[in-house]
């Protein structure tokens, strides 16, 4: 489900594209839930944000110096991963944290086994036994593919999705309906079935007002992009250094109203309810299909208050983004948004392949986090690093998180939100930077 809140309602085609887009549809396999909570008294000078604090007890039960710790922990599993997959890729078969923040590293059997196991233990992981290796299921998720490629429209429609689980070493799919033919390599147990499409909210039109603020404007404050008589309401993501030193926001790529004319759609700070102030930004680059992200070079009336490295709630003090990370699964992570606030989960699949409408987003990664229409675009950090931008969600058709909250406690099918992970807008766009001081 894209998550922009819609301005002026379109003709009936583009409902029925907005209904499309409105499914946001994953392989992930929810793999943890909220963890255990932590004795630790809390230290006032770890430099955290009272709403960020209070989302972490909220949804994951952890104190903030354990958040610290998994997300630095999930670096570490990060850094290793890279290098295993170089050095034993015959046998390598996944690195994730656990429900309790440790870091586990998958080995099947094969050449460079002993070392592989004597590199994660020396480095204080856990080591667990698979039947295959990551490049094997790999293999599979390829073979998959090609697989639902020669499939007939009324198969291939129905499937949403596919991704690697390496927790479980398999390969995971999400389907629309359940009694799909499947390869054989498919384990059964791993198709999932998912809820049927909603349509997303939409609003009125945004009413321009003649001022804006003068505060500094961080990753999850609102803003409207209006093209014509279309508005799109999201949230800023990471404010970053374009290459050539201007000052920029990273944000959705479906979040610009006018993707045919990149520059043609106006960026007006939210100043509440419908009203927006004057102009603040403009698009300098939009991407959705594989990829969803914008880069948006801030106006220079307005650049001295973009020129800081912010996430936060609209209103609230900000946490400081200090480096960029990788998606690990089993990771703590928050995001921002300017319609729901701070909310946190752990991250469930990476690297995965997802159905949004009629396009294919890649690379994603997912957690179980309920993000709502306004909230696209926004950031989401993992400790006090970048990681995200906030892309889609399975449950935008909801008016307030409690609901899919409760209902995932019931039923176990808790808010996805996915996720265009930074380190790829940031290798896709040399020069560009997060700012992070």
């Amino acid at each position: 489900m894209l998550m922009p809140r819609i301005g002026k309602r379109r003709s009936a085609p583009a409902r029925k594209r907005i209904q499309r887009a409105a499914v946001a549809a994953s392989a992930a396999v929810l793999l943890f839930g909220p963890t255990a909570i932590s004795s630790a008294a809390p230290d006032p000078g770890i430099g955290l944000p009272a709403d960020l604090v209070a989302a972490l007890n909220r949804d994951l039960h952890i104190s903030p110096e354990e958040y610290l710790q998994r997300a630095d922990t999930a670096q570490q599993v990060a850094a290793f991963a890279t290098t295993a997959q170089r050095q034993f890729p015959q046998v390598f078969g996944g690195a994730w944290l656990d429900e309790q923040g440790r870091g586990v590293v998958a080995l099947s059997n094969g050449p460079g086994a002993d070392e592989a196991r004597g590199a994660a233990e020396s480095t204080g992981f856990v080591v667990r036994n698979v039947a295959k290796s990551e490049s094997t299921l790999r293999g599979e998720k390829s073979a998959f593919e090609r697989w639902l490629d020669g499939q007939p429209e009324a198969v291939s429609a129905l499937v949403r999705g596919v991704v690697i689980d390496t927790v479980n070493n398999s390969i995971a799919v999400r389907v629309d309906k359940v009694g799909l033919p499947m390869p054989n390599f498919i384990d059964p147990a791993r198709v999932i079935v998912m809820a049927p499409p909603v349509a997303a909210e939409t609003l009125p039109q945004a009413t321009a007002v003649a001022e804006g603020g003068a505060t500094p404007v961080g990753g999850g404050d609102g803003f409207a992009a209006i093209a014509g008589d279309s508005s799109l309401r999201c949230s800023f993501g990471f404010n970053g250094i374009g290459p050539a030193g201007n000052t920029v926001n990273i944000t959705a790529g479906h979040c610009n109203p006018n993707l045919d004319d990149t520059g043609a759609a106006t960026v007006h700070e939210s100043l509440g309810g419908n009203k927006v102030g004057p102009q603040i930004a403009a698009y300098q680059k939009s991407v959705l299909g594989a990829q969803d992200y914008s880069i948006m070079s801030i106006a220079d009336g307005a650049a001295g208050r973009f020129q800081n490295n912010q996430v936060k709630v609209p209103g609230a003090a900000p946490i400081a983004v200090d480096g960029v990370a990788t998606p690990v699964v089993g990771a703590p992570v928050c995001k921002s948004g300017s319609r729901t606030g701070f909310s946190c989960g752990v991250v469930n699949a990476v690297d995965q392949t997802v159905q949004v409408g009629d396009r294919q987003l890649t690379q994603s990664f997912s957690a179980n986090i309920c993000a709502l229409p306004g909230d696209s675009g926004g950031p989401i950090v993992t400790g006090r690093q970048a990681l995200g931008i906030s892309s889609a969600s399975s449950v935008a058709d909801y008016p307030i998180c409690e609901i899919p909250n409760i209902l995932g406690l019931l039923t176990g099918n808790a808010p996805q939100l996915f996720a265009q992970p930074v380190s790829v807008v940031l290798s896709d766009n040399p020069g560009l930077r997060i700012r992070t001081s």
